[in-house]
């Protein structure tokens, strides 16, 4: 086992120490001693602090950005892109400093809005992504793949991204990166890459660990599934096939470049694949 993953579980472990103890402080009306319960949380801050500053000096190791296709078909909207910044989703953690989130949208406004207030949560069917098909980026050989866990409602209120980023992140957090990426395919496309699709739908598998894909061939289908405001995919390279050891890898789709959020971009033709 290695340095970095040994970290990522005493992470969690402490995490799992601190709930524990605040929970077991309830009932027995026993205080436990305040710097007791700290204890655990301040570690897991620490060690989420180191982990993160190891990222970063990782990212001094410059390696290019490497060419694939894109892991979608028909025009779609970037969010979160390392166009804009690196780390894109804030966090070197879980490979994810050059991942990149987009949304289906076949003509402009045409997925439900974000709203402060009201409806707090929509159906995964009010948005254009879910359902659509994922094709792999490369010839490739399937690593990891999992759709077994439900696609929930939207976040994409202010309510209800209060309740994903204050409870639900955190609990997932403590859970371990499966949890955080939902159903998720990791592709070895060789030279030391693996390619991740976090977020797909449940039960849309057309894969399985030790498969060898072709470039263009539909592995499953956009979900909500995990850490997921909206039906959507999120697409990362990495160095390592494990998320709690892997560190980000930059990438570039060909002909399409690395879009900046809120910028559309279309690619060919959709693929047909019933769902």
């Amino acid at each position: 086992m290695s340095a970095r993953k040994a970290a990522m579980i005493l992470y969690r472990c402490c995490w799992l120490a601190f709930v524990a103890l605040v929970v077991a402080d309830v009932p027995t009306g026993e205080a436990i001693p305040f710097w007791l319960v700290l204890v655990p949380a301040a570690a897991a801050v620490l060690i989420g602090l180191l982990l993160g500053r190891r990222g970063r000096r990782d990212l001094a190791q410059y390696r290019p950005a490497v060419e694939v296709g894109a892991p979608v078909s028909g025009r779609w909207v970037a969010l979160n892109s390392p166009a804009d910044k690196v780390p894109s989703h804030g966090t070197h953690g879980y490979g994810q400093t050059y991942a990149i989130d987009i949304v289906a949208e076949p003509e402009k406004g045409g997925r439900p809005p974000f709203r402060w207030l009201w409806p707090v949560a929509r159906p995964n069917r009010d948005f254009p992504a879910f359902g659509a098909p994922l094709v792999a980026v490369a010839d490739a050989t399937v690593v990891h793949a999992s759709d077994g866990r439900r696609d929930h409602l939207s976040r994409n209120s202010g309510p209800a991204l209060a309740y994903l980023m204050l409870v639900e992140a955190s609990l997932r957090d403590m859970a371990g990166a499966r949890w955080i990426v939902g159903n998720h395919v990791v592709l070895d496309l060789g030279g030391g890459t693996y390619a991740a699709y976090a977020h797909l739908r449940r039960g849309s598998l057309h894969v399985g660990a030790g498969d060898t894909v072709r470039a263009g061939q539909v592995l499953a289908h956009c979900g909500n599934s995990g850490n997921s405001t909206e039906p959507h995919v999120h697409f990362q390279l990495m160095d390592h096939p494990d998320l709690d050891v892997a560190r980000g890898i930059p990438f570039t789709w060909r002909g399409i470049g690395v879009p900046a959020g809120g910028e559309a971009f279309t690619v060919g033709e959709p693929v047909r694949d019933a769902w």
